[in-house]
């Protein structure tokens, strides 16, 4: 059987542990994830074209933690609500025009990336194997800025779209995927600690 399949005391899996909750409690963690990628994405360091968030460590996070399904549904919601005006995105900015300019790939991408995490996620690529982690944080930040370059190089080229959209964020996106890995990995070890105190 699959390892997407099963699920154990001691597994970090998100396929396993949110599907065995109620209805109630699956609807307020995507509630509480819409709610904390709106808030981190007030961290940012403007820059031209594309600034720098902490908006992809969030958005991976979302799918390794609650799956591709939720976590691909918790962000696009988080977008749906900035596209609507509500001052969700980054630096508090919100309105379909962010949807349109140069940042809009990278929006794009970020369900994308969920789904991604997510997906690995619930075949193994969790916090009890820190190096399945990391490749996993690395894999949908790496998603992120392909699809924003293409994006971005649709308007001003391939080398300058990698110039501003890409290398700048090449060492941040490893630092938050390392990041993202190693808290993956200690909240794993809280669970199976927990779990064994039970057993």
């Amino acid at each position: 059987m699959p390892r997407s399949a099963t699920y154990t005391a001691l597994d970090f899996n998100p396929a396993g542990w949110l599907k065995a909750r109620s209805l109630p409690v699956r609807v307020a963690v995507v509630a509480g994830c819409v709610v904390a990628l709106s808030v981190i994405s007030y961290a940012e360091v403007p820059m031209v074209p594309v600034p720098v968030t902490l908006q992809t460590l969030g958005v991976t996070l979302a799918g390794a933690l609650f799956g591709w399904r939720r976590g691909a549904l918790a962000v696009a919601l988080w977008l749906l609500a900035g596209a609507l005006g509500l001052p969700v995105l980054s630096g508090g900015g919100s309105g379909y025009r962010h949807f349109l300019g140069p940042t809009a790939g990278y929006l794009f991408a970020f369900p994308l990336a969920a789904m991604l995490t997510g997906w690995l996620a619930e075949r193994g690529w969790t916090g009890e194997a820190m190096t399945m982690a990391l490749l996993s944080m690395l894999a949908g930040n790496g998603l992120c800025l392909l699809i924003g370059w293409a994006w971005l190089a649709a308007g001003i080229g391939m080398e300058q779209a990698f110039i501003h959209g890409v290398a700048p964020f090449l060492i941040g996106a490893g630092l938050k995927a390392a990041f993202g890995a190693a808290l993956l990995r200690a909240l794993a070890g809280l669970m199976q600690h927990r779990q064994q105190r039970r057993l």
